[in-house]
């Protein structure tokens, strides 16, 4: 298993434990994306990182995120296939009953996640990244 992998999964780990307060993973200028879903957007930095985490996890009441699979795409690159839930504190919505399944793609170089990826819709990421299933 690659220090790449070694990464994202230390990561997932603490989101599935419900902790999203770390950030020493992320490079000073992380690119955040958020492709599709509710609120798509992209933002850089550990600042922009932070508000765009903080925004999205305070509309949650809890925001439970599971990964499926991780699969190593190159040497730099980890697409993590994941399910999330949760129910909407404003509106009460189950995540459960819309589309849940989705993905995560982390850009690694040198130990730090360089750009994050966010696909509310699994199905997006293979192929907006050209792969197939």
């Amino acid at each position: 298993m690659s220090e790449n992998l070694d990464l994202v999964r230390s990561i997932y780990a603490a989101w599935e434990r419900g902790d999203f307060s770390s950030a020493e993973w992320a490079h000073p200028e992380i690119e955040y994306v958020f492709a599709g879903g509710p609120e798509p957007g992209r933002r850089t930095g550990l600042t922009g990182m932070a508000e765009g985490w903080r925004e999205w996890l305070n509309a949650w009441e809890d925001y439970p995120v599971e990964a499926d699979e991780y699969r190593e795409l190159d040497e730099e690159r980890v697409l993590v296939l994941s399910r999330y839930s949760g129910r909407g504190k404003t509106s009460g919505l189950e995540v459960g009953r819309m589309r849940t399944d989705g993905a995560t793609l982390f850009h690694v170089r040198d130990g730090k996640v360089t750009r994050f990826v966010g696909y509310w819709d699994r199905d997006r990421a293979p192929a907006d990244l050209g792969l197939k299933e």
